[in-house]
């Protein structure tokens, strides 16, 4: 890998993005609109709130970091622009982890606008630090772009990068422990949920809901979604294709 070549790729799809404020407003604004919307549909039970805002916090960013970062790069394939990129001295490594650095700068914006929104603004009532809250935020926000960056390489459209989030995001939905508690599963489930990347990234949201300190079940967490993003941008390069069959 080159720091330069990185740098200079990373810099191009900023670029290209700020061209795009469809594409901006959907990963800064519409996980804030979500929280949002969430804070008054239980406008009269303030307590559900702040019991699955702070896991929400983690994954509104996740889907959307996924939907947008999935779609942008199978669009740089399929209009021949990544195939004259691979053309040049640029190695595939460069180029994956060029695309997780820009989308990791929109991450932390991202994440920063939910967490203060939610927290200074929604009144979300966590025991321990917001900035912890944010860290996990942004974690799960890079877990959706390595995420993105894989699937893409296995689509051959738009409509087919859209069609992976059923396979990938929903079953981690619905495992993660948010409408349920895991160890409440069957136990097969259960051991499904114990594999999962979200399932880590809502219990480190709830271990900063919980505890006023630092636990080492958050640090787990935290440092389990954060391989799971690294994992994935790994075989992401591995799997990356010159051009769309």
């Amino acid at each position: 890998m080159s720091p330069a070549r990185t740098l200079a790729t990373a810099a191009r799809v900023l670029r290209q993005l700020r061209h795009d404020p469809r594409s901006i407003a959907l990963m800064l604004l519409v996980p804030c609109v979500m929280l949002f919307l969430l804070r008054f549909v239980f406008d009269g039970s303030p307590g559900t709130f702040d019991n699955i805002g702070a896991s929400l916090l983690g994954i509104f960013p996740l889907i959307t970091m996924f939907l947008v970062t999935s779609i942008a790069t199978l669009r740089e394939r399929t209009s021949g622009t990544l195939e004259r990129l691979l053309a040049m001295p640029l190695d595939k490594a460069d180029l994956i982890a060029g695309y997780a650095l820009a989308f990791g700068l929109l991450a932390v914006v991202q994440s920063a606008l939910a967490t203060g929104l939610a927290v200074w603004f929604l009144g979300l009532d966590v025991i321990g630090s917001p900035w912890l809250l944010l860290l996990v935020a942004l974690l799960d926000s890079l877990l959706g772009t390595a995420l993105g960056l894989f699937v893409s390489a296995f689509a051959a459209s738009e409509f087919q990068a859209v069609q992976f989030m059923p396979a990938v995001i929903f079953p981690q939905l619905l495992l993660c422990g948010l409408f349920t508690p895991r160890d409440r599963m069957a136990p097969a489930l259960e051991a499904i949920s114990d594999v999962l990347p979200m399932s880590y990234a809502v219990d480190g949201m709830n271990q900063v809901l919980r505890h006023p300190d630092v636990t080492g079940d958050f640090v787990r967490d935290a440092l389990v979604v954060a391989g799971c993003a690294l994992l994935v941008l790994g075989l992401g390069a591995a799997t990356l294709r010159r051009r769309t069959a």
